[in-house]
């Protein structure tokens, strides 16, 4: 397995490259919690990732993206998400680290108050990014607010480009080929710290969303050859099939990239979509229960759109017996926690005694 890990990150290592994290981010064992829930829990911190102190698994895939934007000569970077979004954040302290213009196009799933800007709104706005926000009309569904923020993203990408200026197109979370092979980078970096750690793990879980973090975990797993599954859980409602053969397709994609011969299927990817209700965004007990056990367990804190709702998953297949009493479980900690200090509609019922 060592000679793989080394094939690797040989390859990721070829990729032009943005330095913006702090890598390789902690690995550890959740000691108190692993004796309450009677498995081996470990935790991978990619909240840690940097580059400032709201980093998180996006700086993974931007590094990748940064770099390849820097290569082709690009002065402007765009891209997508809600007016909440991690990536849209990450992306503007990217841009404004390595001297680049941000646009965000931002769907209003909760529309913001100008008059109490918060969380990742705010920051976007102290980092002086270019922000479009696009407000859900009447008798229009998220999905169809959503396709036509993309839509007037990609007219004003076009006018730019017309304009003679090198913009480059980031898509929402971040997630194209490029930016999965941020991740099958970081499957390698955490598989080097379970073979120093002598950790074998059984099950990797993941918060997935628009798929990259997922897809470049499963292709640097495919690489690797280890025996772990990676479990991704849905933090917004995906189609049956359909979204296991798009991040198959997306991490099919980063390994040609990579120059690897190596391909992966549909089947490879385990989806589990039983934790995202009510929807994307909106708050679950579940996802409020299990942030609260870990912050007074181990100190830990996690977010109610992404992280919240995999660690729930991960309790409740521990709970439901599908992970065996001993089973050496790691949580990818993905990072979001900026979305406690949101709209008390995404922060729901989190804050409450007991």
């Amino acid at each position: 397995m060592q000679e793989n890990i080394k094939k690797l990150r040989q390859l990721t290592g070829a990729k032009p490259r943005a330095n913006l994290g702090f890598y390789p981010t902690p690995f550890y064992k959740l000691e108190r919690l692993s004796g309450q829930l009677g498995v081996e829990l470990y935790i991978k911190r990619d909240d840690f990732s940097g580059m400032s102190l709201f980093g998180g698994n996006k700086v993974r895939k931007l590094e990748y993206l940064m770099g390849d934007a820097l290569a082709q000569g690009s002065e402007t970077v765009v891209t997508y998400g809600a007016t909440q979004s991690n990536h849209a954040m990450q992306t503007a302290t990217a841009c404004r680290r390595l001297g680049l213009h941000p646009v965000l196009f931002l769907n209003a799933y909760v529309t913001p108050d100008e008059n109490d800007i918060r969380a990742n709104m705010l920051l976007d706005r102290i980092l002086g990014a270019e922000m479009h926000v696009i407000q859900n009309e009447p008798g229009e569904t998220d999905q169809q607010t959503e396709q036509r923020c993309f839509q007037t993203g990609k007219e004003h990408v076009q006018r730019l480009r017309d304009a003679g200026h090198k913009c480059y197109d980031v898509p929402m979370g971040g997630s194209s080929h490029v930016g999965a092979a941020g991740f099958a980078d970081g499957y390698g970096e955490l598989m080097e710290q379970c073979v120093q750690a002598n950790v074998r793990p059984q099950y990797i879980f993941c918060a997935t969303g628009s798929g990259g973090t997922q897809a470049g975990l499963v292709a640097g797993h495919h690489l690797v050859g280890d025996a772990a599954q990676i479990v991704g859980v849905a933090v917004s409602r995906k189609k049956p099939d359909e979204y296991e053969a798009y991040c198959a397709d997306l991490a099919n994609r980063a390994l040609e990239w990579l120059g690897s011969d190596e391909r992966v299927s549909a089947a490879d990817f385990t989806v589990d979509r039983g934790y995202y209700l009510p929807g994307y965004e909106q708050p679950s007990e579940a996802a409020s229960d299990a942030i609260r056990l870990l912050a007074r367990t181990e100190g830990l804190m996690m977010d109610p759109v992404y992280t919240g709702k995999a660690f729930a998953g991960l309790l409740d297949w521990i709970k439901q017996g599908k992970i065996k009493p001993g089973s050496t479980v790691v949580f990818w900690h993905t990072g979001g926690a900026t979305a406690l200090f949101s709209e008390q509609e995404i922060v729901g019922s989190v804050s409450r005694e007991g």
